[in-house]
């Protein structure tokens, strides 16, 4: 219908980029909007708190909501159409799940679960339910909006990886295209619940891109093996005690099979806790021959 209405083409035509965010936008989604009108005729963002990947404890009810301040950055952006349904409306059996409670899981509405071999590991592990979340609003997104692409943040490099496996099993015609992660001067990626540090906070938590630097040096030195970059980045974060790691690994960035040694491309992830706040972070290491 938008493709008829506002370039009266054949909808073969007209190509439409989704952005799917949950709000709180900032550089790191203006970035991914700019790809999207570079690559097509019209662009669309999704502003939706997903409760379904909130787990019982996390921050369903604290995290940032602002539409106000989105709408007029997505106007500034040239952002043609906003879609922000409220939770009855993208999940109709939601239930208790707009609390955030554990009932966001048992609520009667179908779900897509993606492979456990790809939910079990990294954030997987520290939030269960997590990606089937994930993977039931975007499927939803995917089959309302029906864009051409879809345009994601390389910093959840798990997500990332999962929506393009399920696209590729479901068959869902649309292309999933992944996106730089853009950091601060500090070296911090930019993300919503940076909104929660405070001033000194963001300066600790700046360890984490530079622990993956650090890595990223010994790797381009030739490092190949796991134990030895993931040591690396561990030695890094514990020069800041306030940052308490909950996981560093290398995997593979498609599969996220963990890996022993680097033979042509891993993906060395972190996520630590700062205070109440979790971050993540990884750096793609590209074995050039």
């Amino acid at each position: 219908y938008l493709r008829r209405c506002r370039f009266g083409q054949s909808t073969q035509d007209v190509a439409i980029g989704l952005v799917p965010t949950m709000g709180a936008l900032h550089i790191g989604h203006l970035s991914l909007i700019e790809r999207a009108r570079q690559e097509n005729n019209f662009v669309i963002v999704s502003i939706f708190v997903n409760p379904l990947q909130f787990g019982p404890n996390e921050d369903f009810q604290q995290y940032p909501r602002q539409l106000d301040r989105d709408r007029q950055l997505c106007q500034q952006a040239g952002v043609d159409a906003i879609f922000a349904p409220a939770a009855e409306e993208a999940i109709p059996d939601l239930g208790n799940a707009s609390s955030g409670s554990s009932m966001s899981r048992d609520a009667p509405s179908t779900a897509v679960v993606p492979p456990e071999s790809m939910t079990s590991v990294l954030c997987g592990r520290f939030r269960p339910g997590h990606f089937q979340g994930v993977a039931t609003i975007v499927t939803k997104l995917l089959n309302l909006v029906q864009p051409n692409r879809a345009y994601f943040g390389q910093k959840d490099a798990q997500q990332l990886a999962i929506i393009r496996r399920l696209v590729a099993d479901l068959n869902l015609p649309v292309e999933i295209v992944g996106c730089p992660i853009l950091r601060e001067a500090s070296g911090l990626a930019y993300s919503s619940r940076n909104q929660y540090l405070t001033p000194e906070q963001k300066s600790l938590a700046a360890v984490l891109s530079h622990s993956l630097l650090q890595a990223e040096k010994l790797f381009k030195a030739g490092e190949r093996l796991s134990a030895s970059l993931i040591a690396a980045v561990e030695a890094e974060l514990a020069t800041v005690p306030a940052i308490m790691p909950e996981y560093v690994e290398l995997v593979h960035p498609n599969t996220l099979i963990p890996l022993e040694n680097v033979e042509e491309v891993g993906l060395l992830a972190i996520a630590a806790r700062l205070g109440a706040t979790r971050l993540i972070d990884n750096v793609l290491l590209k074995n050039r021959k």
